[in-house]
């Protein structure tokens, strides 16, 4: 099962308010940027957030999972949760870095 399109544009909607927002179809699922920067992994209707140590505290009681076959574990992210989806965002945000742009094959 993947990602419904009225799904992420749910998500994008309860993090609105974060920064400039989008998203990218991936492999089938999709990769949300806040502020040009990958923030969520949302697969299968589900969202995921890395497991990094600046939102260990706040993620403490967070249901756990695999984004897809081979993948790191991942905390799943109480989206209607719009408070703590704001906190996370918040958090992560100034540590995860604008990933590089692909030099194009001649």
């Amino acid at each position: 099962m993947s990602t419904a399109p009225d799904y992420i544009e749910y998500v994008c909607e309860q993090i609105s308010d974060a920064g400039a927002v989008r998203y990218r179809k991936m492999f089938g699922e999709y990769m949300v940027y806040v502020n040009e920067k990958p923030i969520l992994l949302v697969c299968d209707n589900t969202v995921y957030v890395k497991m990094l140590d600046i939102i260990a505290d706040i993620m403490k009681d967070a249901d756990k999972g695999f984004p897809y076959k081979g993948a790191r574990e991942h905390y799943i992210l109480d989206i209607d949760n719009s408070h703590l989806s704001r906190e996370v965002i918040e958090l992560l945000e100034p540590h995860i870095s604008i990933p590089k742009p692909k030099k194009k094959k001649l």
